[in-house]
């Protein structure tokens, strides 16, 4: 790797890993945010039409600058995956306001694969080796410990609301597999190849107007908007958490279009890791060994994920350069 390689790997790592670990702490900072007036804020579409009018901004000007703009594409797809990814963030968000914590909740998100293979199976014909099924095995093991673990700040235990927050969260991840799949095939059928800006754009297009509509059908864009008039500090958390979200998603798209799709699976999936750690260290989590015992098994399956993934890129770079 060249010195320019080497200087573009930093940029586009550190991007990730400074955006994506900010974004952790300002959303747990937000979920859990009591006002001095004894309010918490409870308004988790609210907090999706922010975060998606950002990279609505941010995904559409990069298309302008680096890609010539947004094409005509197929909007059904990325109406529907728009509209399920926007709901699968509600759900983890709901759930870490309903009383998840953190870390539960980011391992709970690293066992997507659970609905990820049904859905795939179901929507998109895919088949998993048994070595995935292990992964994931671990990763909800893990999970599991931890969350029966006492691992939270006191007056806040996980509820059962937030279970079932994350549950829903996870089948909708399943859902947007399967329906990524059916994008990508449709783009190939009319002769198109997916562009990472603009797709930022369109996806978020969606997940913005999705978030909007259960905002003002469940009544809280108008006191989301007082809530956080009345508090600037979270505010401009969650100004912060919007630009981290936007930002972070525009180093993953440099990262991969300067080297591959691995290096970007590699940085982006250790940074789940130091997420957790950095929560449980600053936010004042508390963990039994049964508790520990659960992040080194949650960790094992995700670094077990990520091995298997560069072992198949390896054997495919090997056959690649045997056929040439």
């Amino acid at each position: 790797m060249s010195s320019v390689e080497f200087g573009k790997l930093l940029i586009g790592a550190g991007g990730i890993y400074v955006c994506f670990l900010s974004y952790g702490s300002l959303q747990e900072d937000v979920t859990s945010y009591v006002a001095p007036s004894g309010d918490r804020f409870v308004y988790p579409w609210f907090l999706q039409v922010l975060e998606a009018f950002m990279n609505i901004i941010f995904g559409g000007l990069l298309a302008v600058v680096w890609e010539g703009g947004p094409r005509r594409v197929p909007q059904k797809e990325y109406a529907i995956s728009g509209a399920v990814q926007v709901t699968a963030k509600y759900c983890t968000t709901a759930a870490m306001i309903a009383g998840v914590s953190f870390p539960v909740a980011t391992l709970a998100k690293s066992s997507k694969m659970i609905p990820v293979m049904v859905g795939s199976l179901l929507l998109g014909n895919a088949k998993y080796s048994l070595r995935e099924y292990v992964h994931v095995f671990l990763i909800v093991l893990g999970t599991v410990l931890v969350g029966l673990a006492k691992k939270s700040k006191p007056g806040a235990p996980s509820s059962l609301w937030g279970i079932l927050f994350l549950v829903g969260s996870l089948v909708c991840d399943g859902v947007v597999g399967g329906e990524q799949r059916k994008l990508k095939a449709k783009m190939q059928s009319v002769g198109l190849k997916e562009r990472n800006f603009e797709m930022q754009f369109y996806t978020n297009f969606y997940m913005g107007i999705t978030a909007l509509g259960f905002a003002v059908a469940l009544q809280e864009a108008l006191p989301g908007l007082r809530f956080c008039l009345a508090n600037p500090e979270v505010f401009m958390a969650i100004g912060k958490f919007a630009v981290c979200s936007a930002a972070g998603q525009g180093f993953i798209f440099f990262t991969i279009s300067t080297f591959d799709s691995l290096v970007s699976t590699t940085v982006t999936t250790t940074r789940k890791i130091f997420s957790v750690l950095l929560s449980i260290f600053t936010k004042g989590h508390q963990l039994n060994s049964q508790g520990w015992l659960g992040i080194g098994l949650a960790f094992l399956g995700i670094l077990g994920e990520l091995e298997e993934k560069v072992s198949a890129n390896r054997k495919k770079m090997s056959a690649e350069q045997k056929q040439a």
